[in-house]
């Protein structure tokens, strides 16, 4: 052993002399790699030539000052950025140079194909923003095609602020009063109110709620029992404190709105007057209710009140101040039922007019079509916990939806009833509480010509079910539809939502609305429009239509609503469409001031 290492150590200290052979084939491939080294590096870029660089500036967008501390960031999580004391950033993106990959960073999806940039084939890279105090400007671009020497403008929303003190009636603070947020929204092109957020006033009753977009709100607070046991004695009537609508009404319909533009704080003070309320005791005539009966109160059409229901008794019961209200049970299930009664509290125990609980309606649709076209092969299947069955018919491509016609736009039952069998094509609405709705229909093939209930036109009227009621609904579909095409032209104040020249294919230009005019055939469609501004349906409904274009979509539009679209009268033309008819038309893009 001690042979072997002297022999390796001679070794290394007397290396073997190298044959002129092996010299020259050592040489030949040292000029080889080198020649290939600068050859390849004679191929690539310089370091600044192989990278997109993507800079810009989160502003203010309503003072259009700059952001500063703003997070920027994409939604993969591979960029992401402080914007400095000026509100800028800057991003470097590498581009890939794999002659067997095709990055798409739009889906992270890696496959065979072509050298692209990381930022995809379409060369769109997204950036967002967000900070604490500012919520994401929705109506402006944040899709963008790096470009050197170009800055981008990524705009944030300053928030809205309501905050207020809840008082009592002694102007003490009212501690522990949960307030109620209701904001008005747009929904199926209809405005409604809807719950917003509740918050709870802290020791000084003070309330605050945040990040709020610019819209009209209204608040009021929860009722609170004032159930102090040591001030009050055995026999007392109970008092407590009923909800109110700011800033002092008794019902919803009343209460006074707060219109709120974007960074706008509004003071909003609430005071609360303590009454007397009374026992109330309803009684509840169905002898077969296992699951409960879920009871909910409206004072004057709003919400506030609570009462419950009592199993062993049958009946509702609990405690209301003076007044007048509507009084609603429901159970729920394959047998669900509803029942309504009034009941006017006036200075005593109240005992009310029992409350019949009635099966919930059912509503069918016979639909007839009336097509000319019998080449449609549509297919499909439903799974159900009664199996898999093939859709046939209408069932594959009407689309039947019940709104309820309502400020409140609760749910109120109304689904559509599964297949039964295979052979099941029939489109029933079941459990379906009282009250009045709308009827909205969709459809992939055709369009619908006509909805009646009696006389009564249902696209364009609401309805009213009743208690145990069923109710037919007479639907014609046809295929005879009418076509438009048109151009979305520019004006001069428009933001592209694609900076620089879009790519071929990207189709969100612009978006493109056809609203139907009062009281005219027809259905609202949305569509999207190319980078040169091109769009077109061959599917329209025969009617009058206004049509509009916006550069980013609008979800709040009121399309339903006369009154609320006549602030659009002047922005778009009006197009007349027949059967079989093609109709082209310019629209000028509605700008973001406007």
């Amino acid at each position: 052993m001690f042979s072997r290492r002297a022999d390796e150590s001679s070794q290394r200290r007397n290396p073997p002399r190298r044959s002129a052979f092996a010299t020259h084939l050592f040489a030949t491939l040292l000029l080889v790699v080198l020649v290939v080294a600068k050859h390849g590096f004679a191929q690539s870029a310089p370091a600044d030539e192989q990278k997109n660089t993507v800079r810009g500036t989160v502003v203010n967008s309503v003072t259009r000052a700059p952001v500063p501390r703003a997070l920027v960031f994409s939604p993969d999580q591979r960029f992401a950025m402080l914007t400095d004391s000026e509100g800028h950033f800057e991003f470097t993106i590498p581009k890939t140079n794999s002659e067997n990959e095709n990055t798409n960073a739009a889906t992270g999806i890696t496959g065979p194909g072509p050298s692209v940039s990381y930022i995809s084939a379409i060369n769109l890279f997204r950036l967002m923003a967000r900070k604490p105090g500012f919520l994401t400007d929705r109506t402006g671009p944040q899709i963008f095609e790096p470009s050197p020497g170009t800055d981008f403008t990524i705009s944030l929303v300053p928030e809205s602020l309501i905050k207020g003190r809840v008082t009592l009636s002694t102007n003490d603070p009212a501690s522990g009063i949960f307030v109620e947020l209701f904001s008005r929204e747009i929904r199926e092109g209809r405005p409604r109110w809807s719950p917003a957020g509740t918050v709870r006033t802290n020791l000084a009753g003070e309330f605050r709620f945040a990040e709020l977009a610019r819209g009209t709100y209204k608040l009021a607070t929860r009722e609170f029992m004032d159930n102090d046991p040591a001030a009050t004695l055995p026999g007392d009537p109970l008092y407590g404190f009923p909800p109110v609508y700011y800033p002092g009404a008794a019902d919803f319909t009343t209460a006074s709105t707060l219109d709120l533009a974007s960074g706008q704080s509004v003071e909003a003070d609430i005071s609360l007057v303590n009454q007397p309320y009374y026992p109330v005791r309803i009684p509840v005539t169905d002898g077969d209710i296992s699951g409960g009966v879920n009871v909910s109160v409206q004072g004057q059409r709003g919400p506030g009140y609570s009462l419950g229901y009592n199993g062993t008794e049958h009946r509702i019961e609990g405690t209301l101040p003076n007044g007048s209200y509507v009084v609603e049970g429901s159970t729920y299930g394959a047998e669900s039922a509803t029942g309504v009664v009034n009941l006017n509290v006036k200075g005593g125990p109240t005992e009310g007019p029992p409350l019949t609980l009635v099966r919930n309606s059912t509503i069918s649709l016979d639909v007839k079509e009336e097509f000319s076209d019998n080449t449609w092969n549509g297919s499909g299947t439903m799974t159900t916990d009664k199996g898999t069955f093939p859709m046939h018919g209408a069932r594959l491509y009407l689309h039947p939806v019940l709104i309820p016609d309502a400020d409140f736009a609760q749910p109120r039952g109304g689904n559509l009833r599964p297949p039964t069998g295979p052979h099941d094509d029939s489109l029933v609405f079941e459990n379906v509480q009282p009250g009045r709705y709308q009827l909205e229909l969709s459809s992939s093939r055709g369009y619908v010509a006509s909805a009646t209930m009696g006389g009564l036109d249902l696209l364009h009227e609401p309805f009213v079910v009743g208690s145990g009621a069923s109710i037919p609904i007479e639907i014609k579909l046809r295929d005879d539809c009418a076509e438009i095409d048109g151009t979305v032209t520019s004006i001069a104040d428009r933001s592209p939502m694609v900076a620089g020249p879009a790519p071929a294919g990207w189709s969100t230009e612009a978006w493109v609305y056809l609203v139907p005019l009062p009281d005219s055939p027809g259905q609202f469609q949305q569509l999207g429009a190319s980078n040169d501004g091109k769009f077109s349906y061959t599917m329209m409904a025969p009617g009058s239509y206004r049509v509009l274009a916006f550069s980013t979509q609008q979800p709040n539009l009121p399309y339903h609503d006369a009154e609320g679209m006549k602030a659009y009268e002047t922005k778009g033309p009006v197009v007349h469409l027949t059967s079989g008819q093609k109709a082209t038309v310019q629209v000028q893009l509605i700008s973001r001031t406007e």
